[in-house]
């Protein structure tokens, strides 16, 4: 075997073991995610300072608390994330804990739902340009495929999420 080929051939050895890792995180535990909606803005924070930062896209109708089913808004206040879907239509997507029991009872006092399954997730499929962050989900928080596959590697959980206006 020529030097060439031995070294040739353990560059690709050492390929092949990277590609089959999976990504693991090894920074600081992500503490609390907050939503800035009239920024459009999603951070990730850590025990002592703020970790990430992205771009997001929100409801159709941003402005203002979700209330309703079909109401196109982003839900504000203090939640959790509370579920993870790694076969979501739009990627990946990790669930918030919307609505919570005020919620429930505003829409429930005036004969509506309060909708549910407010997601932070991933681009759009065909028809809606992934990197326009125009609002355009049905209440949900939007970033890039690949933001969320961070995004998703990096919020456990029961990690709180606090959405202001």
């Amino acid at each position: 075997m020529t030097r060439r080929g031995a070294i040739t051939g353990g560059l690709f050895a050492f390929l092949a073991g990277c590609a089959n890792r999976s990504q693991v995180y090894d920074g600081p535990e992500v503490t609390r995610v907050r939503l800035y909606k009239s920024q459009r803005l999603l951070m990730l924070d850590g025990p002592t300072k703020p970790l990430r930062t992205y771009e997001a896209g929100l409801g159709f109708a941003p402005t203002g608390h979700k209330q309703f089913e079909g109401d196109g808004k982003t839900p504000e206040g203090s939640y959790t994330i509370d579920r993870r879907n790694p076969n979501s239509m739009f990627h990946l997507s990790i669930g918030i804990s919307y609505p919570n029991t005020a919620d429930k009872a505003f829409a429930a006092a005036r004969g509506q739902s309060p909708g549910s399954d407010i997601f932070i997730h991933g681009g759009p499929r065909p028809g809606i340009d992934p990197m326009d962050k125009q609002d355009w989900t049905a209440g949900c928080i939007a970033v890039t495929d690949r933001e969320i596959e961070e995004i998703y590697m990096l919020v456990r959980d029961g990690t709180p999420i606090d959405i202001y206006a």
